[in-house]
């Protein structure tokens, strides 16, 4: 069994929040907001992307970031987990 002072320690350094620069993890994500079953009307699954910058409410990206967008998605690489699941499920993505 562990002593106080070692328990005191480990829940000391678990409870440091992790800060970062805000930049070096932003990527461009592949949000899913709906879909159109075959002959059928668009079906929607969440909140838009336009709907979530308007009203800052948060979107579900394919890899599981949930955010408020805000960005500019052009400035910044497309996430390497929502390129992989879109292309898994044979969706065309654009170049570039």
């Amino acid at each position: 069994m562990a002593s106080m002072s070692q328990l005191d320690t480990e829940l000391i350094i678990e409870s440091i929040p992790q800060v970062d620069d805000g930049n070096h993890e932003r990527f461009t994500h592949i949000v899913l907001e709906g879909y159109t079953p075959e002959g059928g009307d668009f079906v929607p699954v969440d909140n838009s992307v336009v709907g979530g910058i308007i009203n800052s409410t948060p979107v579900k990206a394919l890899c599981g970031k949930v955010w408020v967008p805000g960005r500019d998605p052009k400035k910044y690489p497309l996430c390497p987990t929502c390129k992989e699941i879109a292309q898994s499920l044979g969706w065309d993505l654009p170049n570039g």
